[in-house]
């Protein structure tokens, strides 16, 4: 496998050589950022109970990526990905406060020690994009700033509205206005009006649709009259999202009314995967997962007079290319000394070229508690989300690299029955049922080994010491009854 560096030069050559455009010229730049909602939750994917009218128009309108990811399966290291730019080795956020959660007796490993958030010498895309003469606002969750990280006015953001630590500090006391989603959307509104004659980034981190689930009170009524679905039946989830949903269209209307839609760069993805609440088959699993229902996620990109109507892309793409992405748009050089791990997609999304790289990549170090619907076997037997994994997709082949199995049971040399490794065909097989590794070891080892050279390059950080606490006896003992084997 080439060296990172060397994957990376062509993105970054890319983004530093492109003519810096006149301040008129460059586009406005939107990022709206939904909490814990799934591939399989809007219009376009196919949802059979809930209702996405806005996003649907959004998706209509740009360019759907229907192999888009989130860098992590949980909330706090993907926006840390997506805000610095890098896979989680560069900034250690792996988690939401610990990597050791779950039951200690089930973990065979120590798991490395998580960090809170990113610290102010981190250069983010705010950052970035504000020093090149752009005006910048926050406009919802921010989940970094914990003892190691820092605050929005630490990385970039001019304008801060309502950007509390997490989800459950959100405004949840006025109906009129479930998870504040309007008010952060009025609260953007009002930075674009004040600022329609600079080149602005909007960050809108919505708490929606994150438990607990809140709904305008006519919205609940409307999906507790409505026929369920096969798949989906949940009405107050169904009512966030379509609230959720409304305040993206008022946004997108007064864009619009403005007469900023035009110049105006609009992306809509996700955090991480949905929760158990809202199945999300044919994918496998969900939020905390490295299966596909855990980091899949919508992923929309419009931007008229560049971006077809109506296209797609089955390329794989991952939050971390934003950053890149946002600085080629806006003809914006990479700072000095700022590594990216993602890759610029305007060859895409202009319909000109394709992607340099081959691979993305994830790595969780630690265990997340809670097993989930169709994850891993031994998961749903020790009570655990996800253990310790790195994942690398290629093409259509996806392979995770489970490492108690490969640090203490043997590794290469046992890899034929030792489980270490899943190799999976997502063409063929996107539900994750069919493990591969046993049958096309040629194409297994290749995808480990570029794995495997990532992780070193990377300076990913392995566990590798037996964890004092682990029981196997009680470890595989079966697991209690309770709220972890139900949908949540």
């Amino acid at each position: 496998m080439l060296p990172l560096l060397r994957r990376l030069a062509p993105a970054l050559l890319l983004a530093s050589l492109l003519p810096l455009p006149a301040a008129a010229s460059r586009p406005n730049i939107i990022l709206i950022f939904a909490d814990d909602l799934g591939w399989r939750d809007v219009g376009w994917q196919g949802t059979d109970f809930y209702e996405t009218p806005h996003l649907d128009k959004l998706a209509a309108s740009g360019m759907v990526f229907t192999s888009g990811y989130a860098a992590a399966g949980n909330c706090a290291p993907s926006r840390a990905c997506l805000l610095s730019g890098t896979y989680t080795p560069r900034h250690h956020v792996y988690a939401v406060q610990s990597t050791e959660r779950g039951p200690k007796a089930g973990m065979r490993l120590v798991p490395i020690p998580n960090r809170s958030g990113l610290p102010r010498d981190n250069v983010t895309l705010a950052k970035a994009l504000k020093s090149a003469g752009y005006v910048t606002g926050i406009f919802g969750k921010w989940h970094l700033d914990g003892p190691e990280g820092s605050a929005p006015s630490d990385h970039g953001f001019d304008t801060i509205h309502e950007s509390y630590h997490g989800w459950h500090e959100a405004p949840s006391k006025d109906s009129q206005n479930p998870k504040g989603v309007f008010s952060l959307t009025r609260g953007a509104l009002e930075f674009i009006e004040r600022h329609r004659e600079r080149p602005f980034f909007v960050y809108l981190p919505h708490y929606a649709i994150h438990t607990g689930l809140e709904a305008r009170p006519e919205t609940l009524a409307r999906f507790q009259q409505k026929k369920p679905g096969t798949q989906h039946q949940h009405a107050l989830y169904a009512a966030c999202l379509y609230d959720l949903d409304a305040s993206i269209g008022l946004l997108m209307a007064r864009l619009a009314e403005l007469g900023l839609d035009q110049n105006t760069l609009v992306v809509f993805t996700s955090d991480n995967g949905g929760t158990q609440q809202s199945s999300q088959e044919p994918l496998r699993g969900s939020k905390g997962g490295y299966y596909e229902g855990g980091i899949r996620e919508p992923f929309v990109v419009r931007w008229p007079g560049v971006v077809a109507p109506g296209s797609r892309s089955d390329v794989p793409v991952i939050n971390v290319d934003l950053f890149p992405t946002f600085l080629a748009a806006a003809g914006v050089p990479v700072p000095a000394g700022k590594l990216l791990d993602g890759e610029s997609l305007l060859p895409l999304l202009r319909g000109t070229g394709s992607l340099a790289r081959s691979s993305i990549y994830w790595h969780f170090p630690g265990y997340l508690n809670d097993p989930v619907i169709r994850g891993r076997d031994l998961d749903m037997r020790t009570g655990f989300r996800s253990r310790p994994v790195s994942v690398i997709r290629q093409g259509d082949w996806k392979l995770h690299l489970f490492h108690e199995e490969w640090q203490l049971d043997g590794g290469r040399e046992k890899i034929a029955t030792n489980g270490a490794v899943e190799l999976y065909n997502l063409t063929a097989d996107i539900g994750e049922h069919r493990n591969l590794a046993a049958t096309e070891p040629a194409r297994r080892d290749a995808l480990l080994a570029d794995l495997l050279a990532w992780i070193k390059s990377s300076g990913a950080l392995l566990p590798t010491q037996r964890h004092p606490d682990y029981d196997p006896a009680a470890a595989l003992a079966p697991a209690k009854k309770g709220k972890a084997n139900k949908k949540q």
